[in-house]
């Protein structure tokens, strides 16, 4: 048996098979031992009858197919090893001629693994934008805090107002018809969260403790409840109870309880000091990642269509995994935003793409530049994962098979090559036009003095300082996917082959 290897466009190869008589008789022959005691031949128990006596009774080609199959898979597995072709997608095989004392022909195009050609990489010119945190930033901060130590005050001497937690009964109806989920009894609501359909909480100010109103509302279009959608209805509610938030003063005595410092100038600067370090690190993540970008950008790679549906996919998995944290899943989604699973896969092919081709990239660099991971940052990641399983290195090791060690290996290069990336690049800092007049009068700022004693940090100003953006995460080695048991499309004579393979209405918008 030969074979000739043609290559087509977008990184698809023909492979054309030319298996002499000979060659095929022998496969005919395996493939008659395998199947004869499935064949019903009247005289014979199954299995026992002659294969020139089935081939007369059911055609001299009965086992050319089951023939074919059984040569197929050595015969493709030669060719792409010894031309290192490496297939990213199943083969779909065709038939050209299998006549009986002819030689076989028939041949398979699979989508390869593409080649990529680097464009500039090194001495990349990037912009990083840095600007200055904003008072309002500093305030919303305050206002967090104030929030998170404020007191509920019972109100009894005026009716309700913006801002406050009313407690009440609510009846729902349309058409004087009560619908499912639009009835509760003692329901919280803030008025002016949002958290019910437009123009209901609205209605509410001015009503007083033990006031009964019935309020008139239109559902949104968009609503969920497919049968509320645009409809009118009426909701007879009842005031049970009025109460307000009482927020702490700022001053020197609320920074101490709050923080681990004695006045509330010190505080606030802290505050702008921690914000202004997660700008920064975000400013500096943003324009690596718009290096990233651009390396990619420069480069040019034929990516094979059945690569970037596998990506896809596994960015849909992904999205669902997410949703699953949460307590949601895709499929509740389509359902509520009226999408189809074929909008979506149109909706993210182009991020999954572009995710494939960084990866196919940051690969290519790692063999041009021939970088190598460094065993003692492959250890330290693989501790920091451990620690958070509760596990040592040791043990991490012990657990993990060897593809998912690798992970940390392929980690560690691609860490090498972003730093590589960055130490090269041409960085120019820009400041928003914004920030520049503010920061020509901006005074020298002090450290903040801490107390003595000190107490335990401001929870959500150390989360923000520690919510960096990851690095670019487009990082994973695209899998150079096995052989697979090819999909028959035969030309002529043989017949193709299948391939083995609450609700809950409410009145809430």
């Amino acid at each position: 048996m030969h074979y000739t290897v043609e290559k087509l466009t977008g990184n698809k190869v023909k492979i054309t098979f030319n298996v002499p008589t000979a060659d095929f008789e022998t496969s005919v022959e395996k493939a008659y031992l395998k199947n004869r005691g499935s064949v019903n031949v009247p005289g014979f128990r199954k299995g026992k009858a002659p294969r020139k006596l089935i081939e007369r009774m059911y055609g001299e080609t009965i086992f050319f197919d089951d023939a074919l199959e059984l040569l197929f898979p050595d015969a493709y597995m030669e060719a792409i090893q010894k031309d290192d072709l490496h297939p990213v997608s199943q083969p779909q095989l065709h038939l050209h001629n299998m006549k009986k004392g002819e030689d076989v022909v028939f041949s398979c195009e699979v989508f390869v693994y593409p080649e990529i050609t680097l464009g500039a990489y090194k001495g990349v010119e990037v912009s990083r934008t840095v600007r200055t945190v904003t008072q309002a930033e500093i305030d919303a901060r305050l206002a967090q805090e104030q929030k998170r130590v404020s007191r509920s005050v019972e109100v009894i001497d005026r009716p309700v107002a913006q801002g406050d937690q009313v407690n009440l009964d609510y009846s729902g109806s349309v058409d004087g018809v009560k619908f499912e989920g639009g009835t509760a009894q003692g329901q919280t609501l803030v008025i002016g969260s949002g958290n019910f359909i437009p123009g209901f909480e609205e209605q509410l100010i001015g009503l007083s403790i033990g006031e009964e109103k019935d309020i008139q509302v239109t559902f949104p279009e968009e609503y969920h409840a497919e049968e509320l959608k645009g409809k009118a209805a009426v909701f007879h509610v009842t005031i049970n109870a009025i109460n307000h938030e009482e927020l702490p003063a700022l001053d020197d005595e609320f920074a101490s309880e709050v923080s681990e410092f004695d006045t509330l100038a010190d505080f606030t600067e802290d505050i702008r000091a921690k914000l202004q370090k997660t700008a920064d690190a975000q400013a500096m993540e943003a324009a690596k990642q718009s290096l990233v970008q651009q390396v990619v950008d420069a480069a040019q790679a034929d990516m094979p269509e059945p690569m970037v549906e596998d990506k896809l996919n596994d960015v849909l998995r992904e999205m669902d995994w997410r949703m699953q944290q949460q307590g949601f899943d895709m499929k509740r989604y389509m359902q509520m935003t009226g999408q189809t699973e074929a909008q979506m896969r149109d909706m993210y092919r182009e991020q999954a793409r572009n995710t494939l081709k960084t990866e196919l990239v940051m690969e290519e660099i790692i063999k041009a530049e021939q970088v190598e991971a460094d065993a003692s940052d492959v250890d330290a990641m693989i501790e920091e994962y451990g620690k958070a399983m509760g596990k040592t290195l040791e043990q991490i090791k012990a657990d993990f098979t060897e593809a998912q060690l690798d992970y940390f290996t392929h980690r560690s290069k691609i860490n090498k090559v972003l730093d590589m990336l960055w130490d090269s690049a041409k960085v120019t800092d820009e400041t928003p036009k914004d920030d520049q007049a503010a920061q020509a009068k901006k005074p020298a700022k002090k450290a903040p003095a801490k107390k003595t004693a000190k107490k335990t940090d401001d929870a959500q100003a150390e989360a923000d300082a520690d919510s960096l953006i990851s690095e670019s995460e487009a990082t994973k080695p695209a899998a150079k996917k096995a052989a697979a048991k090819p999909k028959v499309d035969k030309e002529k004579t043989a017949a193709k082959k299948k391939e083995s393979t609450k609700k809950t209405t409410d009145t809430e918008a």
